[in-house]
């Protein structure tokens, strides 16, 4: 999707198509515009989620952002056709659901749906870049059950990317570092698992 600089939180999106999905036209500027801020050259634009199944079946894109109340087909459904009917690599596709109600069950019905991410509106351009910098670095598996087919949604217990910073103030990140202290001896190993008798 995007190219992420080393040791950076930095991230290139010159490279990266979007797909863009809302039937608010207003909604739909907005976002294009703070998209385009972000250096995204190419960005396609679609009113309905039908007409967006028909773009991801002839092309490629790198990141879905989509509404998730609109006629005909909603957002739920469009990520729902997207996760169980389209093939590999189309169905990995990273999918950004925007809502603008936060109520519990709407972002349990969207990260249920198999979306990546849930952003409410009004757009905050920071989080949204913050969202997209996340999934630049994402390493949860895709899951693929009867019920259920998306990334994994444990993200709270895997805690943030390498370089990322966390939500709670004790999330660590998942990525092993190099050793600081050689290994132990497998004699010292032993000793710790050996009964001690302990003085009352």
């Amino acid at each position: 999707m995007a190219r992420r600089s080393r040791g950076s939180d930095r991230v290139n999106l010159d490279h990266a198509t979007l797909l863009l999905i809302d039937d608010n036209s207003q909604a739909l500027d907005i976002l294009s515009s703070v998209i385009q801020g972000f250096g995204v050259r190419e960005q396609i634009r679609c009113d309905s989620a039908l007409e967006a199944t028909e773009i991801v079946k002839r092309r490629t894109v790198d990141l879905i952002l989509v509404d998730c109340a609109m006629p005909d087909m909603d957002g739920y459904d469009f990520v729902r056709w997207l996760r169980h009917e389209t093939p590999r690599p189309t169905c990995l596709t990273p999918v950004i659901m925007l809502t603008g109600h936060a109520a519990a069950s709407k972002v349990k019905k969207s990260l249920d749906c198999g979306a990546s991410f849930v952003v409410t509106k009004p757009l905050t351009p920071t989080i949204l870049l913050e969202r997209i910098v996340w999934l630049a670095t994402d390493e949860r598996e895709f899951v693929e059950s009867e019920d259920y087919r998306g990334p994994d949604r444990r993200v709270r217990h895997l805690g943030p990317p390498l370089n990322v910073a966390g939500r709670r103030k004790g999330d660590l990140s998942t990525h092993v570092g190099q050793a600081v202290e050689e290994n132990m001896d497998q004699s010292d190993i032993d000793t710790l698992f050996k009964p001690r008798r302990v003085a009352l």
